[in-house]
């Protein structure tokens, strides 16, 4: 998946349009992503000895298909491109061309 965890994201499609945050979780295997303060649900949940229960907001799951990154340089919506630099592998912005830094 070319989006990853930690990436500034902004969504295109859906309830959430225009809303931007971050990539806390990267599902692959779903071809999903769950970005902070985006798609928010309400869970009831049962109390327990760790929970007092109650009602829940929480992040869902959105389809990756209908986020794009945030170019670094203009602060837009932007595809992402592969390159060769240096003998490694990096992602690329494609409207500005700059390579997108790799979070820890």
């Amino acid at each position: 998946m070319k989006i990853r965890k930690g990436d500034q994201v902004i969504v295109t499609t859906g309830r959430d349009k225009g809303k931007q945050g971050e990539v806390l979780r990267a599902m692959p295997k779903d071809n999903k992503v769950v970005v902070q303060g985006v798609n928010m649900v309400k869970r009831h949940t049962r109390p327990s000895q760790t929970n007092a229960g109650g009602i829940i907001s929480k992040e869902a799951p959105i389809d990756v298909s209908n986020v794009a990154l945030i170019d670094p340089e203009t602060g837009k919506a932007t595809r992402i491109g592969f390159k060769i630099v240096d003998g490694e592998k990096v992602r690329v912005a494609k409207k500005s061309g700059k390579v997108i830094p790799v979070k820890k």
